[in-house]
């Protein structure tokens, strides 16, 4: 695991975004696996800006989400499938078709959640996968408990993960309570891992990944311990805990 400690959220981002171009420009058919939420914001932003400036390609790029809320369409401006279209697809030279995003409103949950990993894997598994971590430890929606599911799969959201998202929302009650996200064996098979944390939220659990030396179910993210290439990217607040740091 290697880590790298930036002076802020800009620069954590703009980190995040070179090791992303770099990949593509290596092999311009980058499987990706993406984020939601705030942390990594920043870093789309600035794939944007290269995509502009410096004509970074994403005409060949296929990608796959981590996760998206049960219940909601893809239409809803609270749906990760909405958020990654205004704050990346529709900046980018992306096709259309490369785009796989989960379908919040599928029916045959298991027989759907198999086959979105089997699609996966028929692009030869993802390249890079781009993560955050929640309050709690969880990687994706894969939240603490003492086992975790290994495959894409629905899972129901804990109150700290609700209480958290709730600040896209404008009450607690509208957080959904369900979401399909791909499970840590599916993440754990992607070939390079790139995990972002920022602000003095993520202090506490960002000191907990890095200055154990053991994996717990309990805190999902610590499998990444087991993964031969994961860097982690986070700015001085989120490093604010660590010993030595």
């Amino acid at each position: 695991m290697q880590i790298f400690i930036e002076k802020d959220y800009s620069a954590m981002s703009k980190r995040a975004a070179r090791i992303f171009a770099d990949e593509i420009r290596k092999k311009p058919n980058l499987v990706l696996g993406l984020a939601t939420g705030s942390t990594p914001m920043g870093t789309y932003q600035e794939l944007i800006r290269m995509h502009k400036e410096e004509s970074l390609d994403f005409s060949q790029v296929v990608s796959f989400n981590l996760d998206e809320y049960y219940g909601l369409t893809p239409e809803d401006s609270q749906s990760y499938n909405y958020f990654m279209f205004e704050n990346l697809f529709n900046s980018i030279n992306i096709q259309r078709e490369n785009i796989h995003i989960p379908d919040g409103r599928a029916s045959d949950i298991e027989n759907y959640c198999r086959e979105y990993d089997n699609k996966i894997e028929s692009f030869g598994g993802i390249d890079l996968q781009l993560l955050g971590i929640g309050v709690n430890g969880h990687i994706g929606f894969n939240e603490p408990s003492d086992r975790l599911i290994v495959g894409t799969h629905l899972t129901n959201l804990t109150e700290d993960t609700i209480k958290a998202n709730s600040r896209f929302f404008d009450s607690p009650d509208q957080v959904p309570t369900k979401a399909i996200t791909m499970g840590i064996g599916s993440i754990m098979k992607a070939k390079k891992i790139i995990l972002l944390a920022s602000g003095k939220s993520k202090a506490e659990i960002m000191a907990k990944l890095v200055n154990v030396d053991y994996i717990t179910t309990e805190i999902p993210a610590s499998l990444l311990k087991l993964h031969p290439d994961v860097t982690v990217i986070m700015d001085e607040e989120a490093a604010s805990q660590l010993k030595n740091s």
